[in-house]
């Protein structure tokens, strides 16, 4: 019978799969992926056809995915992370309209902001909000706009996509517009390449992360007016109240 998953992969390594993910790409006929998401499940999966498209070439992926499924046989679109989350399962589900004899089921993943958080403690455990730093599909207006909101009601902050090459400097921009409102000292974390090879994390200042390098690998937390240091690791308390 056609149908299409769209499961988020996690972080990459095999061993953050979920096992729901795991058993929808068992599963299936076929992998639909970005080139780079493909190549991380491939030795997994070898028995599996797959097809891919490069970067910025989604809407095609789609289709192939869906042209697929017609064709009667089960597919699965692959993201990194949650298909939910930056991912893919918006899209799908706007393109499914053109194929309503097709079902998709959508399987989650654990996204950056979960699997970086484990490595730097426990960052996430009060109120929290991801914000891409990307411009390519949101104005920079009005991620500024989102930034300094975050900021002002005291959020932790999780940045997503914080530089690139075209973008080196728009960490730096992000962490001058919440200074506004969150103070320099302000306990903060990075994790590059999670659940890869060559996972890294560190807890610094707001001021420290103001001038750190990161790259399009690397996850940044920034905490609350509670958040804190504990042993290297940072960690926010559950409520603003003492003895929560």
């Amino acid at each position: 019978m056609s149908k299409i998953f769209v499961v988020g992969i996690g972080p990459g390594e095999y061993e953050q799969m979920t096992i729901r993910a795991v058993n929808a790409l068992q599963s299936c006929d076929v992998i639909v992926g970005y080139t780079v998401y493909v190549d991380l499940v491939k030795e997994h999966f070898a028995e599996k056809e797959f097809l891919t498209t490069p970067m910025r070439r989604e809407v095609e992926r789609c289709r192939m995915a869906f042209e697929e499924a017609k064709k009667g046989r089960s597919v699965a679109m692959i993201c990194s992370g949650d298909a939910g989350v930056y991912g893919m399962a918006g899209l799908m589900l706007e393109i499914g309209q053109e194929y309503p004899d097709i079902p998709v089921e959508v399987i989650p993943g654990v996204t950056a902001a979960l699997g970086g958080g484990a490595v730097l403690g426990a960052p996430l455990i009060h109120d929290f909000c991801l914000i891409s730093l990307s411009d390519l599909l949101t104005p920079w207006e009005k991620i500024e706009k989102r930034l300094l909101a975050a900021a002002e009601a005291d959020f932790v902050v999780c940045l997503y996509n914080p530089s690139s090459k075209k973008r080196h400097d728009y960490l730096e921009k992000a962490c001058d517009l919440m200074m506004r409102y969150k103070s320099p000292e302000t306990v903060c974390g990075i994790v590059s390449n999670i659940g890869r090879e060559g996972e890294t994390g560190r807890v610094m200042s707001l001021k420290e992360l103001r001038d750190t390098r990161v790259d399009m690998f690397t996850t940044v937390f920034v905490g609350n007016s509670q958040t804190t240091a504990i042993d290297g690791k940072m960690v926010t308390p559950r409520g603003y109240r003492k003895g929560n």
